[in-house]
């Protein structure tokens, strides 16, 4: 028996069957040709932009009061949410992006004479988006241009709200100064700010200037994800 699939707007599948598939179904030859039958057989269920992104627990779990968040723990969570792949790189299966493991490298590809690891904003980006297998530590074969500055919601994503110095999931093998990070994000009021996070106490602050050459923010770098 032959059948062509499609698909309808709503999802549904429809087939087109043979003669001998309507005899199955008790029609008589002269009503079976070339006719439609549609089965419900399967209800297709798909996003129409892609895989859904599910928002973090962010991991408090003391209540200050009944209804806060600390009562509700709402949000997605994985055991065993970090792992360090042993070639300079942790990956948070939770968000599928991969970290850099060293967290205060001086040195993000050749050429590279800075010697520090804080930079004003665009050489941030450029040292994260140049880094590349062996600086760094890494040995995973990287190329520049697989790196890059983490966005804010990236960073805020390593919160973990019942913890602090730092501020990370306690499984979590990234090793941190008391420090703030350069994000890749602006702020839309100001376009010459960009947002900082410090991971060490746990929030994001109101920005700095991306222009002052003189102020100079950490910076980290992260690959992968959504």
């Amino acid at each position: 028996m032959r059948q062509k699939t499609l698909k309808n707007r709503t999802g549904w599948m429809i087939f087109t069957a043979t003669i001998s598939f309507c005899l199955a179904l008790g029609a008589i030859p002269s009503q079976a040709a070339d006719k439609v039958v549609v089965i419900p057989l399967v209800r297709v269920i798909e996003s129409e932009s892609g895989p859904l992104a599910s928002v973090i627990k962010t991991g408090q779990t003391t209540s200050y009061a009944t209804g806060d968040d600390g009562t509700w723990q709402k949000g997605a969570s994985v055991s065993g949410r970090f792992v360090d792949n042993g070639n300079g790189t942790v990956t948070d299966r939770l968000t599928g992006l991969i970290w850099l493991k060293e967290a205060q490298c001086t040195t993000f590809f050749s050429g590279d004479v800075t010697g520090t690891n804080n930079r004003s904003w665009a050489p941030a980006i450029a040292a994260a988006n140049q880094l590349a297998s062996p600086y760094c530590g890494l040995s995973d074969g990287s190329k520049a241009g697989d790196w890059r500055l983490p966005n804010r919601k990236e960073l805020i994503s390593l919160i973990d709200d019942a913890r602090f110095q730092p501020a990370l999931p306690i499984d979590c093998p990234l090793v941190l100064p008391n420090a703030y990070y350069w994000s890749s994000t602006t702020v839309n009021r100001q376009p010459t700010v960009a947002y900082v996070v410090n991971l060490d106490v746990g929030y994001m602050d109101s920005g700095e200037d991306k222009l002052n050459v003189v102020n100079t923010i950490r910076v980290w770098a992260v690959r992968g994800g959504l």
